[in-house]
């Protein structure tokens, strides 16, 4: 019986595996690498397994330059977040009247982070600074509002009653409310809103880390108004 009969047939992984394991194949033949031809990704026309080569090669180092480019982007994208952030925190260190810490809060965001709105109201502030207008205006509901708040709020202006403490409430068409606290389990002493004409600009699906560190550097900051313990 023709023993070539009962051999199974010889598969391309059968293949793929005898070129993994014998490397030095292509030395001894090397006039197959230039016989071998393929179908270009480019064209239908056929090339070289060498030209194959040098095409998926390329497309690689296409690939990588890209990759580079967006890793350069998000680093420069990176480091001027950072250059705002250490700018309005200086504003902040350095304001020398407790009193003008709420705006220079406010505004510094909306400067430096081109936020189109925001604005701020405290509660529980010590006697000096009780009469101010970020002082007013906040009740009941919204305080206990800002105290259930354990992330700040992204999303759309359902008709908060925050909206209203901006300029321009009809310009809201997405929130991101920051509560103010001394610390992550105390109840908050206030609570910072920034407004966007854009319904994008703040969304549930958006991260929340930076806005956490606002609210950090704000509370801290804003707690110099606070009574003294």
């Amino acid at each position: 019986m023709d023993t070539r009969d009962t051999l199974p047939p010889i598969t391309e992984d059968d293949i793929a595996q005898f070129l993994v394991n014998t490397p030095d194949f292509f030395e001894r033949h090397a006039e197959l690498l230039a016989s071998v031809q393929l179908t270009s990704p480019h064209g239908q026309r056929a090339v070289s397994l060498q030209e194959r080569q040098v095409e998926m090669l390329r497309e690689k180092l296409r690939h990588l330059e890209l990759k580079a480019a967006d890793m350069i982007r998000h680093g420069q994208e990176n480091v001027a977040i950072a250059n705002r952030l250490q700018r309005w925190t200086l504003g902040l260190l350095r304001a020398t009247e407790p009193g003008d810490l709420p705006a220079l809060v406010a505004h510094g965001i909306e400067d430096e982070f081109q936020v189109p709105q925001a604005a701020i109201r405290l509660w529980g502030v010590a006697g000096a600074w009780a009469d101010a207008p970020y002082a007013q205006g906040s009740s009941a509901d919204a305080r206990a509002f800002a105290t259930s708040l354990t992330l700040p709020y992204c999303g759309s202006n359902p008709g908060l009653e925050a909206s209203q403490w901006l300029r321009d409430p009809t310009a809201a068409a997405s929130l991101a409310l920051l509560p103010l606290r001394t610390r992550a389990e105390a109840p908050a002493f206030g609570l910072l809103v920034l407004a966007s004409h854009d319904p994008q600009r703040f969304t549930a699906q958006m991260g929340t880390d930076f806005l956490v560190r606002i609210a950090e550097l704000a509370s801290a900051a804003l707690s110099r108004l606070l009574p003294a313990d």
